[in-house]
């Protein structure tokens, strides 16, 4: 069981901001496997497969940020998984913008949606992949709620579809050292 959760915001007010770029993410993924993202269930959107004999779940919750892990605990309740079995992607200030890092735990740092994920699950342990955005020098909710310049979109489309490959080798083999290894 592979479940990969790409944290956002649900609305079209947020659609394009750097604070959606686990759904941009998992969108790309979608795309590169040919999948649509559309069923309603464990307030997410999701979409379920097999791969190599493994169910596979790609899904972005529509709880909002802050409540990321009302879903996620959702949908591994629903799967029967563990929260080993998880990958979440989201978006980090606190690595350079453009850049991938892949850990498989470690603390939320300052992103408030894997804030509630670590704590609705009451563990650490679930593998996550930042995005980098970088900070800039305005207050931190307007930045991340900000929209992303175009000047940026061809950039982290190359990011896209960097990770996009990773995590289809991921669904392949199951070796999350090795996603580590390619984007890392």
């Amino acid at each position: 069981m592979i479940i990969i959760v790409g944290l956002g915001n649900p609305t079209e007010e947020y659609a394009k901001t750097f604070h959606n770029m686990g759904y941009m993410a998992i969108d790309a993924l979608a795309d590169k496997l040919g999948k649509k993202i559309k069923k309603a269930e464990c307030d997410s959107l999701t979409v379920t497969f097999s791969r190599n004999g493994e169910k596979v779940v790609l899904a972005k919750p529509l709880t909002y940020m802050n409540l990321s892990g009302k879903a996620v605990k959702s949908l591994i309740a629903k799967y029967k998984a563990t929260p080993e079995e998880v990958v979440i992607l989201y978006d980090d200030i606190d690595i350079d913008r453009y850049t991938l890092r892949a850990r498989v735990s470690g603390s939320a740092g300052t992103h408030n949606g894997m804030r509630d994920i670590i704590s609705t699950l009451g563990t650490t342990g679930v593998k996550r992949v930042r995005i980098g955005i970088g900070r800039e020098g305005y207050d931190l909710k307007d930045y991340v709620l900000s929209k992303i310049k175009s000047e940026d979109e061809g950039e982290f489309k190359k990011v896209f579809d960097k990770l996009s490959d990773a995590l289809n080798a991921y669904l392949k083999n199951a070796d999350f050292e090795a996603l580590m290894r390619a984007i890392n």
